[in-house]
């Protein structure tokens, strides 16, 4: 099947408007993929199939379950090959999107693809989160940051609360240990003012058990978070 079949055959579970454009849009993300795969290691992932479900239709589930308002200001964060970021940016071209990874090389890859695309709403960030949340152009000036199966809840936390603006929202991409990331992070919300307002859990057609979680910043955080990345794993909040 092609990536537009495959899409539309799963639509129903995104529960979003998919657009023609929007399908020809992730074809020319799908083999722009494949095609830069063979040259540096951007994904595991290479048949149809897989890119569709696992990554396309995985990247738009956030779109379903989070409202996201007009003209939002959106970081992924470790965006790699783009995932969610680049989906949400060819998806809603109303929205901005920053792409944020510490790797140059695959950012480089990211800008090719979003240009062969066709999308203008979008900024690549090549820095490490934890110093780009310390830069003022950065911090606090997001509606949402968002990172898919980057690192455990606790501390990804730390590496995406500071760029959101207060009353803004961290959604956080998980599979099916969610629950017990969420009761590991319990001191780290508490200390970086985030609140779960909501879990919503689902299936990811043949790929398993996903979860995203909706995280509110409640107040501005301490300025000393985020820390430098070896305090951040050698002792987690």
């Amino acid at each position: 099947m092609s990536i537009e079949n495959i899409i539309k055959a799963n639509a129903d579970i995104v529960d979003i408007s998919i657009s023609d454009d929007l399908i020809k849009k992730l074809e020319i993300y799908s083999g722009e993929l494949k095609e830069w795969n063979e040259k540096i290691n951007l994904t595991a992932i290479t048949d149809d199939e897989g890119i569709a479900i696992k990554h396309f239709i995985d990247s738009l589930m956030l779109l379903k379950y989070v409202d996201i308002p007009e003209n939002s200001k959106i970081i992924d964060v470790g965006t790699g090959a783009g995932f969610p970021g680049l989906v949400i940016a060819a998806a809603r071209p109303d929205v901005k999107v920053t792409l944020l990874d510490s790797t140059g090389k695959k950012l480089k890859v990211v800008a090719d693809i979003a240009e062969k695309m066709g999308l203008t709403n979008y900024k690549i960030l090549n820095m490490r989160a934890e110093e780009a949340g310390q830069k003022k152009e950065y911090r606090e000036q997001y509606d949402f940051a968002t990172a898919r199966a980057v690192a455990e809840l606790r501390v990804l936390s730390e590496y995406c609360l500071p760029f959101v603006k207060q009353n803004g929202y961290f959604v956080s991409m998980k599979g099916a240990l969610a629950d017990k990331e969420i009761e590991n992070a319990f001191n780290a919300l508490k200390t970086l003012s985030g609140k779960i307002e909501g879990k919503y859990n689902f299936d990811l057609c043949s790929a398993g058990e996903r979860n995203i979680i909706k995280i509110k910043k409640i107040s501005q955080i301490p300025t000393k978070y985020p820390r430098v990345s070896a305090q951040i794993a050698k002792k987690p909040l």
